[in-house]
């Protein structure tokens, strides 16, 4: 099997394309490289990656139409697991057109893609994001996600909805991860633990939005990347008894589904910054915040479809996620 992993130098697709090599597949890995955040980071995971016989790496943006034509038809791809685009909820608020771009004309370029040489399954990142307003706990696949709190988790559910109309139209078999809050060696420097982390070695206060009273269901990346392997094989299949006054709105009659990937036990903040601040041996300087526009009050998976389907769920610890990162950020900036 050829895997397309694109988005390959970002955070959770070098772990996802480390474990396909891992498991003898062939990946070819595609990124933009931009300047989003540092990328000598970015580099140094495709320098992990160039290791393996098995993965090949092309600079290609997906705004590029002709450049992802050129790719899909050269290459005939088995699956595609889309994780490329832009992250990010503060910085869709002053950036809005990096989104669109990124997010729904590259990510339509995937889908033609997909749609024009046979792809077996496409897997594609969603968000916990999309469900905004939703104050309901834990947050289900089955509830209503029509009001987005950002443009981010907008672009996210039109995702969604796009997959459903080429599966719909072509039979294209779409499967889409709402990630709940990933974390671990390798993020992205604007996630909450790469910043704590940083200042707090540095002496400096952290951030802590509405007073540090806010819910977060963290995943840890390696029980991200375990559901992604699993769920390539879980392909969706037609189902022409399922209708939308009595189906679960997380499948259809197409060839569709809709997965949260979550920890499923939600920690507040103050725990989490509490478990770095262990994991460091030093105590945090906290600047309290109010919250913060576009932001969740409170995110918690219900994972039991998930588990359903690949007999398997998240569940490492925050205490010994946030030392296995602590351990992997000491070690790589020499700490």
């Amino acid at each position: 099997m050829k895997f397309l992993v694109t988005g390959a130098a970002g955070f959770i697709g070098y772990h996802v394309s480390i474990r396909l090599l891992n498991d003898g597949y062939q990946v070819v890995g595609i990124d933009n490289l931009s300047n989003y955040y540092d990328v000598a980071l970015k580099k140094a995971r495709l320098i992990e990656l160039s290791t393996y016989k098995t993965f090949r790496f092309k600079k290609i943006d997906l705004v590029d139409r002709t450049s992802v034509i050129s790719l899909f038809s050269g290459e005939r791809f088995t699956q595609v697991i889309h994780l490329a685009g832009q992250g990010g909820v503060r910085y869709s608020l002053d950036n809005p057109l990096a989104y669109g771009d990124a997010n729904l004309i590259g990510y339509l370029n995937v889908l033609e893609g997909c749609r024009h040489n046979k792809v077996q399954h496409l897997l594609y990142a969603s968000s916990s994001s999309v469900y905004g307003l939703n104050r309901k706990l834990p947050f289900s696949t089955d509830d209503t996600v029509d009001h987005p709190i950002s443009l981010y988790a907008a672009t996210k559910k039109s995702n969604e909805l796009m997959a459903h109309a080429y599966a719909h139209l072509y039979k294209l078999p779409t499967t889409g991860l709402r990630f709940f809050t990933a974390y671990g060696p390798w993020s992205r420097p604007d996630m909450a633990l790469f910043k704590f982390t940083k200042a707090i070695i540095n002496g400096k206060r952290i951030d802590v939005y509405n007073c540090g009273k806010m819910l977060r269901d963290f995943t840890y990346i390696d029980d991200i990347v375990e559901s992604i392997i699993r769920l390539q094989s879980v392909i969706p299949v037609q189902d022409n008894t399922w209708t939308v006054e009595t189906g679960s709105t997380a499948v259809s009659s197409a060839p569709y589904c809709i997965y949260n990937i979550g920890n499923s036990q939600p920690v507040k903040l103050m725990d989490y910054i509490e478990a770095l601040e262990d994991a460091l041996g030093i105590k945090a300087k906290k600047n309290l915040l109010p919250m913060q526009p576009g932001d969740l009050l409170e995110t918690s998976a219900d994972i039991q479809p998930l588990y359903q389907a690949i007999g398997f769920k998240p569940e490492t610890s925050i205490t010994e996620g946030v030392k296995r990162f602590v351990r992997w950020y000491t070690d790589y900036y020499q700490v």
